[in-house]
């Protein structure tokens, strides 16, 4: 099958590609520079310019592929609303394009403001008044393109996708605490951060495209809630640096936007998707991965 994805050079997305190609798919990915294609080809996929802003290359991806993978968001965080904007028109404009052809399309949400405080399950929508309301939005609408011919489905990725390379969440918080000489959690620290390693990340994107029903609502998750405070203290041994609870208010005070997310109790199940899709994941979690040691190498400051 002829797969064109968005993201596709993403720390994701570049694992969804090699597990695509190694099944045997043809990989078309989305490539805004130079760079992207060159990276692209070295990887064995088929170049396409065009960005997530270009809708008609969007649409053109989408005509000449068997099915669409939407990776891609422009994390900007200092505007998350005009991200939002971007994302939905980009969904809505490759839905359109696959309206009444059967054709798979997975995209790309997450499971941590789903509900905080329990683990979220796929039964759980997105609230479009909350503080995802952003992502809520593209949910909805790529949720209702299965009523529109399209075997649409979401992926929602866990706070933390871990795995070399990555350049997320838990990078953030360990180059806070290198810069700080300390490494924090928030009140107990007993607050839950659901996690997936980037390989099983990709095996559960395949498994989508490859056979998801429409308006199916997957979490690939691994680590259903590892404690934060067990986060904090990996962290804090491998960089020699004492380890210390600190109030919400002092967690985004050092560790910035991330701070409101470092004290968010935000566990997930993904139970009903590996019974769905026979999905388990195998490769290591989060606490394992961060003691390997190469989240502490300098690439990762």
């Amino acid at each position: 099958m002829r797969y064109f994805l968005t993201g596709a050079t993403g720390f994701i997305g570049s694992a969804v590609t090699q597990e695509l190609i190694a099944r045997g798919h043809e990989v078309v990915g989305l490539a805004r520079s130079d760079r992207s294609a060159a990276a692209l080809e070295e990887a064995g996929a088929i170049p396409h310019e065009g960005s997530l802003e270009d809708l008609d290359s969007l649409r053109r991806g989408a005509e000449a592929a068997d099915g669409v993978a939407h990776l891609a968001f422009i994390h900007d965080f200092s505007n998350i609303a005009h991200s939002g904007v971007v994302d939905l028109a980009a969904i809505e404009a490759i839905g359109e394009t696959l309206a009444d052809t059967g054709k798979p399309f997975a995209v790309t949400s997450g499971t941590a403001m789903l509900t905080p405080g329990r683990p979220a399950t796929e039964d759980d929508l997105s609230d479009p008044d909350g503080a995802g309301a952003h992502r809520a939005r593209s949910d909805a609408v790529a949720l209702g393109l299965a009523d529109r011919g399209v075997r649409a489905v979401l992926v929602r990725f866990p706070p933390s996708v871990h795995g070399a390379g990555d350049h997320g969440f838990v990078p953030a918080v360990i180059g806070a605490a290198r810069e700080h000489g300390v490494s924090i959690y928030v009140g107990d620290g007993t607050n839950r951060w659901a996690a997936v390693h980037r390989l099983d990340a990709a095996r559960l994107f395949r498994l989508a495209l490859e056979s998801a029903p429409a308006g199916a609502r997957l979490h690939a998750v691994g680590d259903e809630g590892v404690p934060f405070r067990d986060i904090a203290t990996v962290i804090g041994r491998h960089l020699g640096v004492p380890v210390e609870p600190v109030t919400a208010e002092e967690a985004q005070a050092r560790l910035g936007f991330i701070g409101a997310f470092a004290g968010l109790d935000v566990p997930a199940s993904a139970a009903r998707t590996r019974e769905l899709l026979g999905w388990e994941p195998v490769e290591q979690g989060l606490i394992a991965d961060l003691e390997q040691g190469h989240y502490f190498q300098p690439v990762h400051a």
